[in-house]
């Protein structure tokens, strides 16, 4: 994306609106701003680094034992992690989806197998993966699936868990956009957690706290949770992090108005792109997948909207776009600029 790997960098461009990372539009709560700022007297000692307290926290939120919960930098930092300590020498991913799965497996020199998602089905995950998990060390999948917005529906989920057990591949489920989906508890691979199971979380996304960098993982197994912990760099959540991540636990009525704000939005955006007579597919989650064959992303720089351009996405290509839901303002603001684009 002009020269960024991924989203965000809006002011690098002279960008006003950035549309390109998927943060949540309501920004980060109040009360955590507050809970950072009232420890910086702490901030010159070194952070826990087994996150202790926010462990315990996290333990409670998703009630399970804190031996099963490992922290880190953002879930970005524990992929790198869980693929560093396994080491595996064959994986599978699907495609087009995150590109630091394959990066983090290809620099510890892993063998890369493509699930390739159909765009005639609207990118969806199909019981034909479970063919594809054969002869395999380890699985990433993306429920929603970033950038294409789809979930994976809860009985191939099981499915695929089940297969994972019985053929001993570890699979990494990715669930950092889930908490924006209506009805995310019934559609987490959570429901059918196995000792081959590691989710990642992340509060980057859904807290509006990319800058302060939090991600965690929740295992089937404290073993193997064990075996993350000790890989790695040792201080990797800071205190600010630590301290944002406990008081965001509390904010039960923050992420439920963000599911309903996002689901109008997207609603919104959705109708309004098919009406400029854009190809948009499905998205559960805060962001939506789109094609064109204009450069959008660069004719939209010039009226300093930044939006993601999916030309580097395997499975994808230049005509591909994909936007965050923002504010309802912004929305109209980027619907008004593709608009003028569109109708010369």
């Amino acid at each position: 994306m002009l020269g960024f790997r991924h989203g965000g960098n809006g002011e690098l461009h002279g960008a006003e609106l950035d549309f390109s990372a998927n943060i949540n539009p309501l920004g980060m709560p109040e009360r955590v701003k507050r809970a950072v700022v009232s420890q910086s007297d702490c901030w010159e000692n070194y952070p826990d680094p087994y996150c202790t307290r926010l462990k315990k926290r996290l333990s409670e939120h998703e009630d399970i034992s804190a031996e099963q919960i490992v922290c880190g930098n953002g879930a970005d930092d524990l992929i790198y992690r869980i693929v560093m300590a396994f080491k595996p020498e064959s994986a599978l991913i699907c495609a087009p989806s995150f590109g630091e799965y394959r990066k983090a497996l290809e620099e510890n020199r892993c063998a890369v197998k493509e699930y390739v998602l159909s765009e005639s089905d609207g990118f969806e995950v199909s019981k034909s993966i479970l063919s594809s998990l054969e002869g395999i060390d380890m699985a990433f999948i993306c429920t929603p699936n970033n950038p294409t917005g789809r979930t994976i529906a809860p009985d191939l989920l099981c499915r695929i868990a089940e297969k994972c057990l019985t053929e001993d591949i570890m699979l990494v489920c990715d669930e950092c956009f889930l908490d924006f989906a209506e009805n995310s508890s019934l559609l987490s691979i959570r429901n059918f957690l196995n000792k081959r199971i590691i989710i990642l979380k992340a509060f980057t996304k859904i807290y509006a706290m990319a800058g302060l960098r939090l991600g965690y993982a929740v295992f089937g197994s404290s073993e193997i949770a064990a075996k993350i912990q000790n890989c790695g760099q040792y201080w990797s959540v800071s205190s600010p992090a630590q301290t944002a991540g406990i008081a965001a636990l509390d904010e039960v009525d923050y992420i439920q108005k963000t599911v309903g704000y996002i689901r109008n939005e997207r609603k919104y955006l959705s109708a309004e792109l098919a009406g400029l007579g854009l190809t948009v597919y499905p998205s559960d989650a805060n962001f939506l997948l789109f094609r064109s064959n204009l450069p959008l992303d660069k004719q939209l720089l010039q009226e300093k909207i930044l939006i993601r351009s999916c030309d580097n996405y395997n499975g994808l290509g230049e005509e591909f776009f994909r936007i965050a839901v923002r504010t309802h303002d912004e929305n109209m603001k980027l619907i008004s600029a593709l608009r003028r684009i569109l109708n010369g």
